[in-house]
């Protein structure tokens, strides 16, 4: 059932997962997500359906709620980490905080220039990380920390979960002397964005 045929009009209120139309029908833009050839609202806004274009998109009502997009630079929590894929739940984005997170995925092809054997090499959960946008399908931000300034930015040690120090290219712990490995931020220990 698409957007036209359900009686719904554009300028209509919808909220985020609102289901707009199909792929076959309309091409989505600004403001929707695609799940499964579904088009879907990606925030609370009214939505704008062009017919001579085919497009469908959603204009916010909130003016100022960020959502990432290509090349944003964000930072969030690391939640969960694999041997070829971490997870983190991202709070900020461009250095605006955020009253709700994002998930991304980082994958090891995009950690840095050079090979990389592990995640576990990069990062662990609890980790603060910063990292660019570099595509999104489906609301699932995929990320990259290639650049000096990206990577871990706090760290913390998995024995004692004091902060660890970075100390020529080893994350080290001050309080237990564990030794760790991380893909640190050129700023790493000094601030967030």
């Amino acid at each position: 059932m698409s957007l036209q045929s359900s009686g719904r009009k554009s300028g209509r209120f919808v909220l985020p997962g609102e289901r707009l139309g199909v792929i076959e029908e309309f091409i989505p833009d600004a403001g929707t997500y695609v799940r499964d050839g579904v088009i879907h609202s990606r925030v609370v806004g009214r939505a704008l359906l062009d017919l001579l274009n085919k497009r469908v998109s959603v204009y916010p009502l909130v003016h100022g709620a960020k959502v990432p997009k290509n090349g944003s630079v964000v930072l969030g929590q690391v939640s969960n980490v694999q041997t070829q894929n971490a997870t983190m739940r991202i709070f900020q984005i461009d250095k605006k905080q955020l009253s709700g997170f994002f998930t991304g995925i980082l994958h090891i092809s995009d950690v840095r220039l050079r090979y990389v054997e592990s995640m576990f090499d990069v990062c662990k959960p609890g980790d603060i990380l910063r990292a660019k946008v570099i595509s999104e399908k489906n609301r699932t931000y995929h990320l990259s920390t290639k650049d000096k300034n990206l990577g871990v930015v706090h760290a913390f040690c998995l024995r004692c979960g004091y902060m660890l120090e970075l100390k020529r290219q080893e994350m080290r712990c001050p309080r237990c002397g564990k030794i760790e490995k991380r893909k640190a931020a050129l700023d790493y220990g000094e601030g967030a964005m």
